[in-house]
């Protein structure tokens, strides 16, 4: 079953170090079959508070989303974003 992964992040750190995890970013999710939905576009808030950004990806399965997140290829950059925005990022199943 498609899987997604919706992140909200806040930038609090280096906009240009953050440049970096975004540039290396797509080419550690397009090898577990990931792809983006929806990266940064501007959001309008009905109802409670948004973070800044908002991304959204999807996988073709709950366990790819999973593998993508513990590769090599994302950890080596997880620092960057951690070190630099506060947020969230969650897992859900398509329906």
């Amino acid at each position: 079953m498609t899987a997604y992964v919706i992140a909200e992040a806040q930038l609090t750190g280096d906009p240009a170090e953050l440049g970096e995890y975004s540039a290396k970013l797509v080419s550690t999710i397009e090898p577990h079959g990931g792809k983006y939905v929806v990266r940064g576009a501007p959001v309008e808030v009905l109802d409670g508070e948004s973070a800044g950004f908002i991304g959204v990806l999807e996988f073709p399965s709950v366990d790819a989303v999973r593998a993508w997140y513990a590769s090599d290829a994302y950890q080596d950059i997880l620092p960057i974003r951690l070190r630099n925005t506060k947020g969230k990022v969650l897992i859900l199943d398509g329906v």
